[in-house]
């Protein structure tokens, strides 16, 4: 069964590898993203593929790399997260937070609030 944790590492995995062959399997058929710099969210796995391949293009023609490292909140809501940085490592610029239902991913949420900075770092970089 796929946990919190594990949804987790798929994400960290393609962005780390740029690959959306690592995430694509486990995205529910109703998959939903949001982002707090974007004003609608993507309501499903077809429209969030889309979309990544271009982020990831992007990501491929720029020179500043993202890491996206295993983390945890402890306070603000406690659970396992992604923390991505850009440029350099410790460029912490957003959290990524995720929703598991039936053994997929239902829901990933791209947050400056809570902020990376909060999130204790586990020094994990899934390929």
């Amino acid at each position: 069964m796929l946990t919190t944790q594990d949804a987790l590492r798929a994400y960290a995995a393609m962005m780390n590898t740029l690959d959306m062959s690592r995430l694509e399997p486990v995205l529910s058929d109703n998959f939903r993203y949001a982002s707090q710099w974007v004003f609608s969210e993507i309501d499903s796995k077809s429209a969030y593929m889309d979309y990544m391949a271009l982020k990831l293009q992007t990501v491929r023609a720029n020179a500043n790399r993202v890491w996206a490292e295993m983390a945890w909140l402890d306070y603000e809501v406690p659970e396992p997260c992604v923390v991505l940085s850009q440029g350099e490592k410790d460029n912490r610029v957003a959290l990524v937070l995720a929703e598991v239902e039936n053994g997929q991913i239902k829901r990933l949420d791209m947050c400056c609030a809570p902020s990376p900075h909060s999130a204790r770092r586990i020094g994990e970089f899934p390929e």
